[in-house]
């Protein structure tokens, strides 16, 4: 099967990953046995050939600044 681990920067955030889908403010994961995982980051690299997403975490907005 083609189960994909996920990275969110250097941390593993799931592994045998079957689905990712883009959604406001992050993605959601999707797994064969387990609920969807929602995880805070944009996509940064998909390897196909190693099985790999890496994401980048989202910079949370300081309210002052914005």
């Amino acid at each position: 099967m083609c189960q994909a681990t996920v990275y969110l920067g250097d941390e593993v955030v799931a592994r045998d990953v079957t689905g990712l889908d883009p959604a406001e403010g992050g993605v959601c994961l999707t797994t064969l046995f387990e609920e969807p995982t929602f995880v805070p980051g944009q996509i940064r690299h998909i390897d196909f050939l190693r099985h790999r997403v890496l994401l980048d975490p989202l910079e949370e907005v300081d309210s002052e600044r914005a």
